[in-house]
């Protein structure tokens, strides 16, 4: 219709990686990456950015301690589904400060989005999170995204010893008035190389003959220390 105006360009996000591909082998201690990027927006609103990263999903479960005859064992453990190994949401500030929880949750952003199915409830749910917290392998790091120049941003990601090897997805989303209205995804590869991919690889193909090995080295390694203490 003539009169109206042009419609602005849509915002663009544009996100990368400092390294996508980590390799792990005898001296790996752990890693740190750089998750960057730009914000175009011509009528420069003001924006937030988050960054997921989730690693692969893996066999987990959780047991409550029980109290039997005096004592506190654990009781029937209970398996987790839907639990990635590693999950960090670093965002520019509070979450709660960026969006609601539903439009959170929908967008897959931050632990309580997390699609885990825990027999028990809420209360194993809970508990769950709050190991992988504690060893590290779970994080919500508000701030952990830094506007280093106009439009700019910069996050650094560091992935514990204990980050299993594997496939992660790294999303890169951009919130404006409390809704998502970009979104960027990159891949990212935790593999071992060398002789750890051998054995890693020999384990897994052949778990009898990898455990009989292992027995194997354990018995000639106690020989070896008992022989060396007879001689001295």
């Amino acid at each position: 219709m003539a009169g109206l105006p042009p419609a602005a360009p849509p915002v663009q996000l544009l996100a990368d990686l400092t390294n996508a591909n980590i390799e792990v082998n005898a001296g790996y201690s752990g890693a740190s990456i750089s998750v960057f990027g730009a914000v175009f927006d011509p009528r420069e609103n003001p924006a937030d950015v988050v960054v997921v990263v989730r690693g692969p999903e893996q066999k987990a479960s959780i047991a409550q301690r029980e109290r039997r005859a005096g004592l506190w064992l654990s009781g029937a453990p209970a398996r987790v589904s839907g639990a990635p190994g590693f999950h960090l949401t670093a965002s520019s500030r509070d979450l709660s400060r960026i969006a609601d929880p539903l439009t959170l949750g929908e967008a897959g952003v931050g632990l309580d989005s997390l699609p885990l199915s825990v027999p028990g409830g809420a209360e194993y749910r809970q508990a769950f999170i709050r190991l992988k917290v504690r060893d590290g392998l779970y994080a919500e790091d508000p701030g952990g995204v830094d506007f280093v120049d106009r439009g700019l941003f910069r996050a650094q990601v560091d992935l514990p010893v204990s980050a299993p090897v594997g496939r992660y997805r790294v999303e890169v989303l951009l919130f404006q008035d409390g809704k998502p209205v970009a979104r960027r995804g990159r891949d990212l590869s935790i593999e071992k190389v060398g002789v750890e991919r051998l054995i890693s690889g020999f384990a897994q193909q052949r778990p009898w003959s990898y455990g009989m090995v292992c027995v194997l080295i354990a018995l000639a390694a106690g020989w070896a220390a008992s022989a060396a203490f007879r001689r001295v």
